[in-house]
């Protein structure tokens, strides 16, 4: 007999009705309320509202009760503004506390205006602290201490003490419900609390090691309990060293430390070192989405960026960023005046200098966001900024000398004017060097400055490149000899 065979489980475990493989097969064929991407078909979007005008709620229920929280959440942001009360209707207690906390903030503000503070308290009752704060926090005063009164003395305290301190920090991101035990126990003391406590949270990865003053000492995996002898202290088991979370770290330093680490969870500890909660990774992927988000949509002056903020809202944040635009195109605009004489002895020129500023501002743009980026992903630092500048001038100047190469030698050959040829591409080559600098530049000096290089550095950039482009190509000109003013 093969010896492998005595290492098999027996027959009866390894032998299943094919009839039964097909049900379960079945059973986990992805419903088709979802397309290939994993979004609510329109035509799903559309019964499911049909049903529920048509007051046929049993049915809609029916229907969405097949959906995970966050697809629900999905649900009410794919309705108009107008449906989405008549939705909650017909939810009722469907619309659950995870299914709040997936939903967009907008949405969410909308949906919670609907209910009675106390219906509020039950649902930030049942999520985690963070979850929770994320629900509470953007309330009006009187509203918020409506609902905090109608919370348990508890959930109310964690709350309160987590609205504490200041938004987008790791005190409001992080969890108070945490498994932590002291150093002298035995992994069998461990194995027998987490069995017998049923006060325990019920989501965690990681058991965090404390000293007599409740400071963090170590960390140990649940996987290395379950494989290690009962007899064996903790202290021999957990990993001391650890990355631990100030309670007053922006949470974007929180999501790079979780990212350069490779973290699953964290310890955050107070201002004396005591542990106080913990940030787990599914917290942070939601913070680097909203970060990334944020600096792109503060380059563009986009405002949040939201399709469900109100228009009022979207009018203030994208109104100033114009007006601030419109002041920068004026600078642009006088170097153009200046040399209006030699524009009206040679109207090629006002044919080729936007092709000089755009080719500028779009070098700048690229840039500027590789900056930006490698500024809020901590990669550029006082340590190599000097050979950020020097890199991106030898990029630019190649990018530029090839740029130049070609506008050159098609604006000598269309015109048949083999110095304009030359006055453009020597302009080329000065306006994308200095979008090439300022791109860099320009987002350092306002992050020296402690400015968010994300919101203000496009206007300067794009402020030098376009005044720049008109004032190297039409100064050429004049120099050039091309024309006179």
């Amino acid at each position: 007999m093969d010896k492998r065979e005595d290492s098999l489980p027996p027959e009866d475990m390894l032998v299943t009705d094919d009839r039964e493989l097909d049900r379960d097969s079945a059973a986990r064929e992805p419903e088709t309320e979802l397309d290939e991407d994993d979004r609510l078909k329109p035509e799903f979007v559309r019964d499911v509202i049909e049903l529920a005008e048509a007051g046929e709620g049993e049915a809609a229920r029916e229907r969405i009760g097949r959906l995970h929280p966050a697809d629900i959440a999905d649900l009410f942001e794919l309705a108009r503004a107008d449906e989405r009360p008549m939705l909650a209707a017909v939810l009722g207690d469907m619309l659950s506390a995870d299914v709040l906390a997936e939903m967009n903030d907008y949405v969410r503000e909308e949906l919670i205006d609907l209910l009675a503070p106390e219906q509020v308290a039950e649902l930030a009752s049942e999520l985690d602290t963070d979850d929770a704060v994320a629900i509470i926090e953007d309330m009006e005063a009187d509203e918020q201490q409506a609902v905090l009164e109608a919370m348990e003395p508890e959930d109310r305290a964690a709350i309160e003490d987590a609205l504490s301190f200041p938004e987008e920090s790791a005190g409001r991101l992080m969890q108070r419900d945490l498994v932590a035990v002291p150093e002298h126990v035995t992994v069998g003391d461990v194995i027998d609390r987490l069995r017998e406590d049923t006060d325990l949270t019920s989501d965690f990865w990681e058991i965090f090691v404390v000293d007599p003053m409740h400071r963090p000492v170590g960390t140990c995996q649940l996987s290395w309990i379950l494989r290690t002898p009962r007899d064996i202290a903790i202290s021999d088991v957990m990993k001391r060293e650890q990355t631990l979370i100030p309670i007053d770290m922006d949470q974007e330093e929180v999501a790079l430390r979780f990212q350069k680490y490779a973290l699953i969870s964290a310890a955050v500890v107070d201002r004396a070192g005591r542990l106080v909660g913990m940030i787990t990774v599914d917290d942070v992927v939601h913070i680097i989405q909203e970060e990334a988000g944020e600096d792109i949509l503060r380059l563009s002056g986009a405002g949040d960026g939201d399709i469900n903020e109100p228009i009022r809202e979207t009018y203030s944040a994208r109104v100033r960023w114009l007006v601030a635009n419109l002041g920068t195109a004026l600078v642009a605009s006088t170097i153009v005046g200046l040399f209006g004489g030699a524009i009206e002895h040679m109207v090629a020129l006002a044919a080729l200098m936007p092709i000089v500023a755009g080719v500028g501002g779009n070098a700048g743009t690229q840039t500027l966001a590789v900056t930006v980026r490698a500024l809020a992903m901590n990669q550029l630092t006082d340590s190599n900024s000097w050979r950020a500048v020097f890199r991106e001038m030898k990029i630019a100047l190649l990018n530029g000398g090839t740029i130049a190469l070609i506008a050159g030698t098609a604006t000598g050959l269309w015109f048949g004017n083999p110095m304009l040829g030359g006055v453009i591409a020597a302009a080329m080559i000065v306006n994308i060097f200095v979008a090439g600098v300022a791109g860099v530049a320009i987002p350092l000096l306002l992050d020296r400055l402690d400015q968010d290089p994300a919101v203000a550095s496009s206007i300067f950039v794009t402020m030098t490149t376009d005044s720049m482009g008109f004032l190297a190509f039409l100064g050429l000109a004049v120099l050039s000899g091309l024309t006179t003013l």
